[in-house]
């Protein structure tokens, strides 16, 4: 167990106005040399799940999901270094295979030889005393993880940033019935959240806000120019920082709340390093909250959401068909 800053957590703060490769690229090598190098966290050979937000196949555009630039990138500086990275997501709606198709990277990433993972397959795992749920064994089984969550408001925790994108580790409808069995006390939902986290213990986590979310986030929001990516090894203070780059103060966030009273990671700001560049003097005022939406899904809800995903899988399967059935005809 973490104790609340018992020693000052560094977050890599660097400008980055859009996604030309160079400019991202170049950003993210220097995150990894001002957190101590690359070799600190991942060792040469080691397999490394790149852990987007893939919550479902939409467009980079959208500002829903990690943009692709930002895997691609910490992909080839991994490969250079002698690792082997996988990406690997569950999304709530669809499939990783549909996300990555919708976001036109299939060839690039088989270029790279970066394999593309469902995070099925779950096994039990104990993430707490008392709270046992399925983990994807494709995570479990990976040497290292990196979190790539994307910058978002959110509509039943207020803003998402490091935490709750390690939750897309939880195999398929699993994550549904989270919502439904735990959603009714906010502080034990993000306690979970934070449980996930801790259990799989990703070695750094890398939040595309270059594009953020602002507004009915996660899926519904409006994409919002910000300009910059954030890394750290300690998830609190990663929050705290994109809290504070929005003018959201960081104990209002229920996930900082329940990792208060956890006595997990440093929430306090003051005490946070920021190395990189310098933490703006006027902070974004104007980025738009979410409508509060209760965290807790209806059993109406996750029936559907189940039914729904049932039925993307079937018809997902006949297309497939289809498409063999017209390439044999050839």
């Amino acid at each position: 167990m973490i104790e609340p800053c018992m020693t000052q957590p560094s977050v890599a703060l660097i400008r980055c106005t859009d996604y030309s490769e160079p400019k991202v690229t170049e950003a993210i090598r220097r995150q990894f040399e001002l957190l101590g190098g690359l070799e600190k966290f991942v060792s040469r050979g080691d397999s490394v799940l790149l852990k987007p937000n893939f919550i479902a196949p939409k467009s980079r555009c959208s500002a829903a999901v990690t943009d692709p630039m930002v895997l691609i990138a910490i992909a080839k500086l991994l490969i250079d270094f002698g690792g082997k990275p996988f990406i690997g997501d569950s999304p709530a709606w669809g499939n990783i295979f549909a996300c990555v198709k919708r976001l036109r990277v299939e060839q690039e990433l088989r270029k790279l030889n970066v394999p593309v993972k469902q995070l099925d397959k779950p096994k039990m795992c104990r993430i707490s005393d008392d709270t046992v749920i399925g983990i994807s064994s494709a995570a479990l089984d990976a040497d290292r993880i990196i979190n790539v969550p994307k910058f978002k408001a959110h509509r039943q925790l207020m803003a998402t940033f490091a935490v709750k994108n390690m939750f897309g580790c939880v195999s398929g409808k699993r994550k549904a019935l989270l919502h439904f069995s735990k959603g009714k006390n906010e502080g034990d939902f993000c306690k979970i959240l934070i449980d996930i986290y801790r259990f799989l213990n990703p070695v750094l986590t890398i939040i595309d806000g270059i594009t953020a979310m602002e507004g009915n986030g996660p899926i519904r929001g409006m994409p919002k120019e910000l300009g910059w990516l954030i890394c750290g090894t300690e998830p609190i203070a990663c929050e705290a920082v994109c809290a504070k780059l929005v003018s959201i103060e960081p104990e209002k966030l229920p996930i900082v709340r329940a990792a208060t009273e956890m006595r997990f990671g440093c929430v306090e700001f003051e005490k946070i390093k920021i190395v990189g560049d310098d933490f703006p003097t006027e902070a974004c005022t104007d980025f738009r909250p979410a409508e509060p939406l209760a965290i807790r899904f209806s059993l109406g809800h996750v029936c559907k959401s189940v039914c729904k995903q049932v039925w993307l899988v079937v018809i997902g399967f006949i297309f497939a068909k289809m498409r063999r059935q017209r390439g044999d005809g050839r």
